[in-house]
């Protein structure tokens, strides 16, 4: 069996490559580098430049390479940006899964493992969000997600594909600490960034109708996110069905919370200036997470904690 990761050169697509390695499965990874680098690729992996819209590419690699199952993991995935430049979202994670799904058709690929995102929920009014919960995107990127979905069910339901779509809920952390998040549009980079600039980390808003007046999310170890994709791929493997799964914690933690952990672990002052809310912020998103655990025997095993220290092991500018 060989498995085909498209994106794999990126923080959270170079730790699926790194799971899939050490799991004994044969790897090649398909990254244009616009966002990822070459030397997170683990040196059991096959890599190749390029990008998924290039059909003819993807259709050699598929076929030298004799693969039989796909994780796309390749998007662009920054929220503002989607706003801002809409079609670019919409060419880059619609039409590229298009031209990659319209590739493994023609190859005869039929199993794939679909990175999708909490995003695509929009702003759930419930304690905790289930898979059944109505999908209502606020961005271009939460729709380029959906409509993905959608695309996915539809292929199986017509050509015989089988998919697992994982949507994922707030990755933080790193498996080894030159794997970490460097890029600082999450909110551990965003306060470590801050914090090794001499600056106060922001809060966006501290009036919600939480505990502590700030935003709850469900924050989830990138060494679990890569081992529920490795969980799935197996499950395929197997011939397990097709299948829509969330991956987190099914635990809260304010932005507060986060700051209070980091404070500790760092030994630095996270003193923070309250801003104004961002639009579209909910107050709580928090994934249910029974069925993963049910369906493919997957629970997260690391805390905030874990995630913390690990992302400050690998953080480039730490004092």
């Amino acid at each position: 069996m060989t498995w085909l990761v498209t994106g794999g050169a990126g923080y959270i697509g170079a730790h699926v490559v790194r799971a899939l390695v050490r799991d004994g499965q044969h790897v090649v990874v398909l990254d244009d580098f616009s966002t990822g680098d070459a030397a997170r690729v683990d040196c059991g992996a096959r890599l190749v430049e390029g990008s998924v819209l290039d059909r003819g590419l993807v259709g050699r690699v598929l076929r030298e390479n004799a693969v039989t199952g796909v994780v796309h993991i390749a998007a662009k995935k920054q929220v503002g940006e989607s706003v801002a430049d809409p079609l670019l979202y919409y060419r880059q994670n619609v039409e590229g899964l298009v031209a990659l799904l319209d590739s493994c058709r023609e190859k005869g690929v039929d199993r794939l493992v679909f990175s999708s995102s909490a995003a695509t929920y929009g702003l759930p009014d419930v304690d905790l969000v289930d898979e059944d919960t109505p999908g209502v995107p606020l961005s271009p990127y939460g729709e380029s997600k959906l409509i993905g979905e959608w695309m996915l069910r539809a292929c199986a339901q017509a050509y015989g594909m089988r998919v697992m779509s994982l949507r994922y809920f707030n990755v933080a952390g790193a498996a080894v600490p030159e794997l970490a998040d460097t890029g600082v549009f999450n909110l551990v980079p965003l306060v470590f960034q801050a914090l090794t600039s001499g600056q106060r980390p922001k809060v966006f808003g501290a009036d919600y109708p939480t505990p502590d007046g700030t935003c709850i999310r469900d924050y989830v170890h990138v060494a679990d996110i890569a081992d529920a994709h490795l969980a799935a791929a197996r499950a395929l493997d197997a011939g397990g069905l097709s299948a829509t799964y969330n991956i987190g914690r099914g635990e809260g933690a304010s932005v507060l919370d986060v700051l209070a952990v980091i404070g500790e672990v760092t030994g630095l002052d996270t003193g923070y200036d309250v801003v104004d809310r961002r639009p579209g912020d909910p107050a709580r998103v928090v994934a249910a997470v029974d069925r993963i655990r049910e369906g493919l025997g997957f629970r997260a095993q690391h805390d905030l904690r874990s995630m913390v220290e690990s992302a400050w092991a690998g953080w480039p500018s730490r004092p």
